[in-house]
């Protein structure tokens, strides 16, 4: 396909720069990204993680979206950071910082985005996965998708977008239940808490989403654009709180709580982390 016939395809923006989404028109109007890395579980590796923090101002100048559906491709939508990454990040100040500023902009991005975004949670969704499935303005998820935030896990302050997303959505009582425990959540409990949208059967997941996408693209531009910048000062006046809870979480990233979080992930054991330890006697 030749360069001309690729951007008369896929409207004003290039979109072949993304190695890591999956991007096309599903009709007019309707942008459809799917997370690429189904032999991974579409896990978050660098250049992932960068991706999805920076493809909303591209959604933002598209001039042909006017809905966007995200979801994973194969049975996965994002099953959070992989190894390399976590790795990477142990003790590293550099990548940190980097990280810090990537997890900052996938929920500011999407918040500011004025197209309204809509998630197909089709299977497991952890981390920046859950981030992006989370912050989009509408979640639809399979009954039979399970996620966890999942930093506790690892050791690590549970940052990303839980701390201002998750008590927005389904009340300071459950958010502190399930970000202190990591347990993890089905699409049924998912909906009945008011974490998500709406909880559908697999099989019509991505219809649903696709359906949702196709009401708001016919809809009229301007108020469904203000409304949604209207509803997500909620989330701005929140940025403090943000900003603080991926502080906290970077920080971890450096200390021994976060490498014994990662080795148990590598041993597939469960962790025993320096902080649980008593006094020297």
């Amino acid at each position: 396909m030749t360069t001309e016939a690729y951007h008369s395809r896929l409207g004003t923006v290039d979109w072949s720069r993304y190695q890591r989404l999956a991007i096309d028109y599903w009709e007019d109007g309707i942008l459809l990204i799917k997370i690429n890395r189904p032999e991974r579980l579409n896990a978050m590796d660098a250049l992932l993680h960068q991706e999805l923090s920076v493809i909303w101002h591209d959604v933002a100048a598209d001039e042909r979206t006017r809905a966007v559906v995200v979801t994973g491709e194969g049975p996965s939508f994002s099953a959070g950071g992989d190894l390399d990454m976590v790795e990477s990040s142990l003790g590293s100040h550099e990548v940190v910082t980097r990280l810090f500023k990537e997890a900052f902009d996938i929920v500011q991005n999407i918040t500011n985005c004025p197209k309204p975004i809509i998630s197909a949670i089709n299977g497991v969704a952890v981390g920046a996965g859950l981030a992006v499935a989370l912050t989009s303005d509408i979640s639809i998820i399979s009954e039979d998708a399970r996620f966890t935030d999942g930093h506790l896990r690892l050791g690590v302050a549970a940052g990303d977008h839980a701390a201002i997303i998750w008590p927005l959505l389904c009340g300071m009582a459950k958010a502190k239940y399930y970000l202190l425990t990591s347990d993890m959540i089905d699409g049924r409990e998912a909906e009945r808490i008011g974490l998500v949208s709406k909880c559908v059967p697999a099989d019509q997941l991505l219809d649903t989403a696709l359906n949702t996408a196709r009401r708001l693209a016919s809809g009229p531009q301007f108020a469904i654009a203000n409304t949604k910048r209207t509803l997500n000062h909620w989330i701005r006046a929140a940025t403090p709180i943000f900003e603080a809870s991926l502080a906290l979480e970077m920080l971890d990233f450096l200390g021994p709580d976060a490498r014994e979080g990662y080795n148990a992930m590598v041993e597939k054991r469960r962790p025993v982390f320096p902080s649980t330890k008593g006094p020297a006697a």
